[in-house]
């Protein structure tokens, strides 16, 4: 009885970690999800009192009881079965293939991750980077919304920073649903950001069955009055201007908008700029057709040295923060308010008219977007270095044309923000910063740009052109129309 067993170490280690698993499985995971469900019911409780808007039921349904009930919706069978049949399929592929998007898409939205791990990362995140502030609110709007209604904020996207700063800023108000794309699908990040209520989405999927699946989703957190947070230009900006919007998912949400049903649907456009875009580089690659393609290997390489560098200055105590991240919250747009002004009823219009009736509400929530992104010192001084880029300027030169210009900006109704309330300090901190980047290079108390970095002193000029008048933003040489220009629907969301 006391003869040894030999076997593989290959067989060892599978079978070790087999059983590591069943543990995990069996024992600590349904542990740890019971404490995480019995510390967001805590939470709840806490934040109730504070949201100005409600963490609604929809959201606190399970996951697997959110995935059966899209599944099983009418809308989503009845779509699948065209699908198959459509393409001579057997029925019971297409409702495999549902049932694989319905998984990807819901998400598992958990109070506590939220409001306490999602809340500190945020927090930290944000303020260790920049110096975030909130420029202009209108409190008497955001106010005025009925407490049953569905909000959904519209901003612009210059960086992947957008989510993080707009959920921490918004977290007094309510718990933000964001559409996430592909990129964030990792795992570990993926399962964070599915507890902090996120939903994935395909961009520029082709898939019919799939936008099915994904408009149903919207569909059903819209009426259940979820709010919601959503990006019409479809990915970051690529030259620092704004990008054609693409209307796929205000149709969702409109396209089961009921005039008179119980809930309104209530538009809160938000306006956001940085005084540095971490992937301000990166982007404008991107949208460099004939600069080389970069690999996922070769970009983690620069990720990493740029995180090494940025490790070096603050262990030589020479880093700083990457300026002023700012955020300005708009007058809400009534969906009920619009129609009945335009005589309509979104969900008794034709797909052809009701897409142009989203495209035109499209069109003037963008506008408002526009108007309402902040003006900060670094897109200030961009804009006058490449005003006669050759020119070598004083500094009392630079502040000088920076003031006329903030006069026009100001005439023009834009929305600045002037740290301490000091103009002086505003320009020269704007200044500081190009010069410590090596945008603008500074010799003998003279001031002129890089000749090699004009793209990315466009990059920032850009963020705040379309609120300059014409002549104005002739001068930076746009590369890309206001949004308010020629903006049409886009099929996906």
């Amino acid at each position: 009885m006391s003869a040894s067993v030999q076997i593989p170490l290959w067989l060892a280690v599978v079978g070790g970690a087999l059983a590591l698993w069943a543990v995990l499985d069996r024992l600590l995971l349904p542990s740890v999800r019971w404490y995480l469900k019995s510390r967001a019911t805590k939470v709840l409780d806490e934040v109730r009192q504070r949201l100005k808007i409600h963490v609604r039921p929809f959201q606190q349904i399970g996951r697997q009881a959110l995935i059966d009930r899209l599944i099983f919706d009418d809308k989503v069978q009845q779509a699948a079965l065209a699908f198959a049949d459509a393409r001579g399929m057997p029925r019971e592929v297409a409702l495999d293939q549902v049932q694989r998007y319905a998984r990807e898409i819901v998400p598992a939205f958990n109070a506590f991750v939220y409001f306490r791990v999602g809340y500190w990362i945020g927090k930290r995140v944000s303020q260790a980077l920049y110096r975030v502030r909130i420029g202009y609110t209108d409190d008497a709007g955001l106010e005025a919304i009925p407490e049953n209604a569905t909000v959904v904020f519209v901003m612009n996207h210059r960086s992947n920073m957008d989510y993080i700063v707009a959920s921490y800023l918004a977290a007094e108000r309510a718990a933000l649903s964001y559409a996430v794309g592909e990129w964030a699908r990792v795992i570990g990040l993926q399962q964070l950001i599915r507890a902090m209520g996120a939903y994935f989405v395909r961009r520029n999927a082709k898939d019919e069955l799939y936008r099915r699946v994904l408009e149903r989703y919207v569909a059903m957190a819209t009426e259940a009055g979820v709010t919601q947070a959503v990006y019409p230009e479809g990915g970051l900006t690529k030259d620092g201007a704004l990008r054609e919007p693409r209307f796929g998912v205000l149709d969702y949400m409109l396209r089961g908008h009921r005039h008179d049903g119980e809930r309104d649907l209530v538009f809160v456009p938000i306006g956001l700029n940085y005084d540095r875009v971490l992937e301000d580089r990166t982007q404008l690659l991107s949208g460099d057709a004939a600069a080389p393609k970069v690999g996922r290997l070769a970009a983690l390489r620069r990720t990493l040295a740029f995180a090494a560098s940025q490790l070096g200055l603050l262990l030589r105590s020479r880093w700083h923060r990457y300026g002023y991240a700012c955020v300005n919250f708009g007058t809400p747009v009534s969906a009920r308010a619009w129609a009945a002004s335009r005589g309509i009823r979104f969900e008794a219009l034709e797909k052809a008219e009701r897409q142009a009736e989203v495209a035109a509400l499209g069109r003037e929530l963008m506008h408002q977007v526009g108007r309402l992104v902040p003006v900060l010192p670094v897109p200030l001084v961009a804009t006058v270095m490449l005003d006669a880029p050759e020119r070598a300027r004083t500094e009392f030169e630079i502040k000088a044309e920076v003031a006329a210009l903030v006069t026009r900006l100001e005439a023009a109704g834009a929305r600045l923000y002037v740290p301490r309330q000091d103009r002086d300090y505003a320009f020269s901190a704007g200044l500081r910063m190009l010069v410590q980047r090596h945008l603008v290079e500074q010799k003998d108390g003279l001031f002129t740009p890089h000749p090699s970095e004009h793209a990315l002193l466009r990059y920032y000029a850009n963020s705040i052109a379309h609120l300059l008048p014409r002549s104005a933003a002739d001068v930076v040489h746009l590369d890309a129309a206001p949004a308010a220009a020629g903006i049409g629907l886009h099929r996906t969301a």
